[in-house]
C-alpha cells in the first residue's frame, strides 16, 4: 500500500480525494499548508506526494523548491487548468508530473500509480548497468553518474535518461519517451518531456566537442549521441 501525501488547502476536495484513493489501494495522510506539507514529505514516511500549486501564504511553488532541496521524493503537481506557467516551472523545479484541476480521482490514481510503477521496477530490458559515453546508469538501484560524478535526477528525469541511453543513436519519439517515463500519452500542447530534458541537459552538461549529448530531431523527438 503506496503512502501518498496530499498537500492541499481545499479541505473539502482534499478529503475526497482522499476518499477515493483509499478506496482504490493507497493509504493517504493530508496537510491543508506549505509549511506543514514540506514537514510531512520531509519525514520519510511517504512514497509520493500531490502538491497543490495555490496553496495559501507560502505557495506550492515554493514548498515544492524547498522539498527539492533536500529529497528527490516522486511529486505531482495540481495546477490550474490552462495555468501553463505555473506547469512549466513546477517541472523545472523538479515536479515530476502534474494534473490540471478539478480533476478526476480516477485519473490522479493513474497517474500515481504510474510514477510509483516507473520508479520501483525497470524496463524489460538487459540487467545491470548502462554505459553511453561519460553517462552511466544503474537502473537495478536507479543511480546514475555523468564522468563519474553522480547525478542527483527526480525520477521521472532518471525514466526519460534511461530510456534515451537505451536507444542512443536511435531518434526517440515524444509519445514513445512519456509512455515510457510517465506511464501515460502525451497530451497535446504538453511541454512535460521538454522541460524535464532541458534540466537533464544542464544536468550533464556539455561533451567535448561542445554539443549537447541530448539532441533535439525536429519534429521528431530526441536522440541520445551514442558516444
Amino acid at each position: 500500500m503506496a503512502a501518498v501525501l496530499l498537500i492541499d488547502d481545499d479541505v473539502e476536495l482534499a478529503g475526497m480525494l482522499a476518499d477515493y484513493l483509499r478506496g482504490d489501494g493507497f493509504s493517504v495522510e493530508l496537510a491543508h499548508d506549505g509549511e506543514s506539507g514540506i514537514a510531512a514529505a520531509l519525514g520519510g514516511r511517504f512514497a509520493i506526494a500531490v502538491l497543490d500549486v495555490m496553496l495559501p501564504g507560502l505557495s506550492g511553488i515554493e514548498a515544492l523548491r524547498r522539498i527539492r532541496a533536500a529529497s528527490q521524493m516522486p511529486v505531482l503537481m495540481l495546477t490550474a487548468r490552462g495555468d501553463d506557467m505555473d506547469r512549466i516551472v513546477g517541472l523545472e523545479l523538479g515536479a515530476d508530473d502534474y494534473v490540471p484541476k478539478p480533476c478526476l480521482p480516477r485519473e490522479l490514481a493513474a497517474r500515481l500509480r504510474a510514477i510509483l510503477r516507473r520508479g520501483s521496477t525497470a524496463p524489460a530490458a538487459p540487467a545491470g548497468e548502462l554505459t553511453v559515453g561519460p553517462l552511466r546508469l544503474n537502473p537495478a538501484q536507479r543511480l546514475a553518474e555523468w564522468r563519474g560524478r553522480g547525478l542527483e535526477l527526480t525520477s521521472t528525469e532518471f525514466n526519460l535518461l534511461e530510456v534515451l541511453a537505451r536507444n542512443a543513436g536511435r531518434t526517440v519519439g515524444k509519445d514513445e519517451l512519456s509512455q515510457q517515463a510517465l506511464g501515460r500519452p502525451l497530451a497535446r500542447y504538453d511541454r512535460s518531456i521538454d522541460v524535464h530534458l532541458s534540466s537533464i541537459r544542464q544536468k550533464l552538461g556539455p561533451l567535448d566537442d561542445g554539443r549537447s549529448p541530448i539532441q533535439t530531431v525536429f519534429r521528431q523527438g530526441y536522440q541520445m549521441i551514442p558516444g
